[in-house]
């Protein structure tokens, strides 16, 4: 059994990618709208490629060291952000997009982990990275991944903020001032 335990951090990590993957593939009845840019959205899908298989490659080249401690936080870092992803996505729910897509029609959501936060999906991204690499134990990927995936979160916040507030106006304005964008340091 003990054999098998080094390979055991590799498999969870390509459980969550597959599982991501299958996420973001899933057919879902949107409401379509404008789609602003598609940059960050490629270097999201980067940052997760190179997290995931250039973790696993890290892993192997320093010797494969399974750590019961950080497999376990690594696991519930990903439970986490699979479930906070879900209840954003099931919150906005036809209004959820990958993109930066503001509806005619689009309805200002301020339920589910929207009340705790703005961009709750963002943060369960972070979390998704955040796992995979303390499953894995791999500092030089984690270093790469968000190398690539902070400042394309950065400027995807930043043109979001602008375009609900440019939706919603004073409404946003106000849910600004009263959430925070990602930690949810109190509850309303």
């Amino acid at each position: 059994m003990k054999a098998y335990l080094p390979y055991l951090p590799i498999a969870a990590v390509l459980v969550i990618y597959i599982l991501r993957m299958l996420e973001v593939s899933t057919k879902r009845i949107v409401v379509k709208g404008p789609v602003a840019e598609k940059v960050t959205f490629r270097c999201f899908m980067a940052s997760g490629l190179i997290a995931a298989f250039g973790g696993i490659a890290e892993y192997c080249l320093a010797g494969m060291r399974y750590h019961l401690v950080a497999f376990a936080i690594g696991i519930l870092l990903a439970v986490l952000s699979f479930w906070l992803r879900r209840a954003a996505i099931a919150a906005l729910g036809r209004f959820w997009s990958l993109h930066i897509e503001i509806r005619e029609n689009h309805q200002f959501v301020q339920t589910g982990p929207f009340r705790w936060m703005r961009h709750p999906t963002y943060l369960s991204m972070i979390l998704e990275l955040l796992s995979v690499v303390v499953i894995l134990q791999t500092l030089w990927t984690a270093i790469l991944a968000f190398l690539i995936f902070i400042p394309a979160m950065v400027i995807r916040l930043s043109r979001e903020e602008e375009a609900m507030v440019a939706k919603f106006g004073e409404q946003y304005q106000t849910y600004q001032r009263e959430t925070p964008v990602l930690c949810p340091y109190r509850i309303p």
